[in-house]
């Protein structure tokens, strides 16, 4: 008994000290003098432009990566094909790989004098610098996440199901939509909110391909920490708020899901 008390108050100090304690000071320190300069800050045209643009990249992301994730994870556990390992590997590039060097790849690639960047500029787009950039880097770098959620639920329940449904003649899709994707909602429903904790919380690819410029391609972090270098500690404060809330509600939407899923 006594050790159980002793390990849970190890555990809840790390986490206190980790985690509660910076955060609520964070939240301390921005109503401590009411709500009205909070109020203004967020609603200043640069921060609500950041707003836009992470849930903006959040949004493609998560829409991306969840359609590439299911396919992808249905493609390395149901098959076996030379290069397997490979796009495996690749597919966990994106956690091994610094957002920084990420970011550093985009530009030799889509940059104004990389190998793709010149070419598109010939018909006015571009990616660099601009919010294309800014969403290609939140894609690349939440990738993973649905892939590794899913692919242990795809190896889980087996292909059974799956055949069952084939010999009674439904088809490929059908199987898909009926059996295959009912049973994987769980895996699909945290890869989801991982891939968006993520998008909304990147900083270094992003900072590296967006150029930083206020009012246009900053996000949220960007924004924080250009409030933060400017001494305007009531701005960084204040969008620093309101990613925690947006992480808080991505916490609050898994947890939601858990007992949904547990009870089908």
């Amino acid at each position: 008994m006594k050790a159980r008390l002793a390990l849970r108050s190890v555990a809840l100090g790390y986490l206190g000290f980790l985690i509660i304690l910076p955060v609520a000071t964070v939240f301390w320190l921005t109503f401590r003098d009411g709500l009205g300069p909070f109020w203004s800050s967020v609603a200043e045209p640069a921060a609500l432009n950041a707003f836009r643009i992470t849930v903006l990249a959040a949004l493609v992301a998560v829409v991306a990566n969840t359609a590439f994730g299911i396919l992808c994870a249905i493609v390395l556990v149901r098959h076996d094909f030379p290069g397997k390992r490979l796009l495996s590997a690749l597919v966990d590039l994106p956690l091994a790989v610094s957002p920084v060097v990420v970011g550093l790849a985009l530009i030799l690639v889509y940059g104004t004098y990389g190998w793709f960047g010149s070419h598109l500029a010939e018909y006015g787009i571009r990616i660099i610098f601009s919010l294309p950039g800014i969403i290609l880097a939140t894609v690349f770098v939440s990738l993973p996440f649905v892939v590794r959620e899913v692919a242990p639920v795809l190896r889980e329940i087996g292909t059974e199901q799956e055949q069952a449904a084939a010999t009674l003649g439904a088809s490929s899709w059908q199987t898909f939509w009926r059996i295959t994707l009912p049973s994987i909602r769980p895996g699909v429903a945290y890869g989801v909110v991982l891939t968006t904790a993520k998008a909304l919380g990147e900083f270094g690819a992003v900072a590296v391909v967006s150029g930083r410029i206020i009012g246009r391609t900053q996000t949220l972090t960007l924004h924080v920490e250009d409030r933060f270098q400017a001494f305007d500690m009531t701005g960084a404060y204040a969008a620093s708020v309101v990613l925690a809330l947006l992480a808080l509600g991505t916490l609050f939407a898994m947890n939601l899901l858990r007992p949904k899923e547990e009870k089908t």
